[in-house]
């Protein structure tokens, strides 16, 4: 029996307020795992209540000390350290994503929370000299009623990203996860409840975009939302939230350069570039689907890298020996494929992998490792974003018509750069049109640093202290002490 899941609404486990819920699928089968709230308008409005409620009471939530919101985050990086394994298994099943990678996720989850629990009592203003018979204090406080927006491909890494930032700010929230992906997200709720989170701070509701996503953007009584996804949607929430002149944060998407010089240290670069569209099936944001290489050493790279791809095994995402499994969804494994029929069309494939004969697989959402040689940069597979294990190598002569390449396109969230020339390295890192630039790695993400993109992927900044500051606003006091 699949478990049916439910929303967490001030503190109660609730259904939706109509009964209607909907399937979550295992990728990996196509078998049903759970079912979850198909929440409405009415369920939207309640969560929307709760977090307006427990905001405007100032004396209960954001009047709770600095200090001890830090300690609330801090036990919550406590509980999901103790329970790693399990929810690292939970993200693997309900993504489709290796168990390893998983286990990285749950880490960073653990990480986040403690990092924004020690930045909870570093929030602080400035005063700015404005003469010898006035002053002025500039206090930093919490925005309000957030909304979290989050994706399916980190599901729980994502959502934390919004939460643990906005917990320490003193806002509340309302938490909408991807529909392919809610089981982590419902456990969010469960850890900072028995961290000491107070009723009404998170509420978390599940369902689709149309009818729960659409009215949290709309709601008058939310002041800032907060988006990881699609850059059509991102627009979308734009579009809607201008009536209320929404704060925004929009982490959208990408189609990252990644350039390969003929002196970079060739096996490194190999397998930093075949981990930068392969890791995680390929459905990342900044992943390095356009691979730039140097003509000198081409051919040698697109050998190498389709050998690479070969030796990528698809699998049971809860296989320990898998390094691919399957897309999250049969709708996004139809998109990839779509793709994958038009490159056939645009370049030469010069591989696409096996799908697993394991018969139990049979029913999963799975698309091999393909890679497409001589790609033109103006092709559709080389501008937009296809979110699968899709890689397009395209050849280049000279660092100019690498940057030229690299810069043409309407996306601009993440680049890199491989190279053993550090003045190369530092000159085209600072060329290239993008909000992350790697240099001699790729997909590291600290939490420490701020991430998001620049041109249609997306306005403003998470993770770091960038991560805080989406959540709060600036008050200028000025005080008169002439006499």
């Amino acid at each position: 029996m699949a478990d049916a899941l439910q929303n967490y609404i001030d503190g109660k486990w609730l259904d939706a307020a109509d009964g209607g819920r909907f399937d979550v699928f295992d990728p990996s089968t196509g078998a049903v795992i759970a079912t979850a709230p198909d929440s409405q308008p009415a369920d939207v409005e309640r969560a929307i209540d709760a977090a307006r409620r427990t905001f405007d009471d100032g004396a209960w939530w954001p009047g709770t000390s600095e200090r001890e919101r830090g300690r609330i985050l801090l036990r919550a990086a406590d509980i999901v350290r103790r329970e790693h394994e399990r929810l690292s298994q939970m993200e693997s099943l309900d993504s489709g994503k290796p168990i390893g990678e998983a286990r990285e996720d749950i880490s960073e989850v653990a990480f986040m929370f403690e990092y924004y629990g020690g930045w909870a009592t570093k929030i602080h203003g400035d005063i700015p000299p404005v003469g010898p018979d006035a002053m002025s204090l500039v206090v930093k406080e919490p925005m309000g009623v957030a909304a979290a927006i989050t994706p399916w491909n980190y599901p729980m890494m994502m959502a934390v990203q919004k939460v643990a930032p906005a917990i320490a700010a003193g806002c509340t929230l309302i938490l909408k996860p991807a529909e392919q992906t809610p089981l982590t997200a419902l456990e969010i709720p469960k850890i900072l409840e028995e961290a000491g989170l107070p009723a009404g701070v998170l509420n978390v509701i599940t369902g689709f975009g149309e009818t729960a996503g659409a009215p949290l953007v709309a709601s008058p009584k939310v002041d800032k939302v907060g988006f990881t996804g699609s850059k059509e949607i991102g627009k979308l929430i734009m579009r809607n939230g201008a009536d209320t002149l929404k704060r925004v944060t929009l982490e959208l998407g990408g189609k990252s350069p990644n350039i390969v010089f003929a002196d970079a240290d060739f096996d490194a670069a190999i397998e930093g570039s075949c981990n930068g569209i392969f890791w995680n099936q390929g459905e990342i944001c900044s992943a390095g689907s356009r691979v730039l290489v140097q003509r000198e050493i081409y051919d040698d790279a697109l050998n190498a890298m389709v050998e690479h791809a070969k030796g990528v095994k698809l699998g049971a995402p809860g296989a320990e020996g898998t390094t691919m499994g399957p897309l999250v969804s049969k709708d996004q494994a139809e998109r990839v494929e779509r793709y994958i029929e038009i490159g056939s069309s645009e370049a030469s494939m010069a591989v696409q992998g096996d799908r697993p004969t394991d018969p139990a697989l049979a029913g999963g959402y799975f698309v091999p490792p393909t890679i497409f040689a001589d790609v033109d940069n103006k092709a559709r597979i080389a501008q937009e974003e296809i979110f699968g294990p899709v890689m397009s190598v395209i050849p280049f002569s000279t660092p100019e018509e690498a940057l030229a390449m690299s810069n043409d396109n309407e996306y601009g969230l993440a680049a890199a750069v491989w190279t053993r020339d550090i003045k190369k390295a530092m000159n085209t890192a600072r060329a290239l049109r993008a909000g992350i630039v790697w240099i001699n790695d790729t997909q590291t993400a600290p939490s420490e640093t701020p991430w998001g993109g620049y041109k249609q992927s997306g306005i403003g900044r998470e993770l770091g202290a960038s991560g805080v500051e989406d959540y709060l606003e600036a008050k200028h006091i000025y005080v008169n002490l002439a006499e």
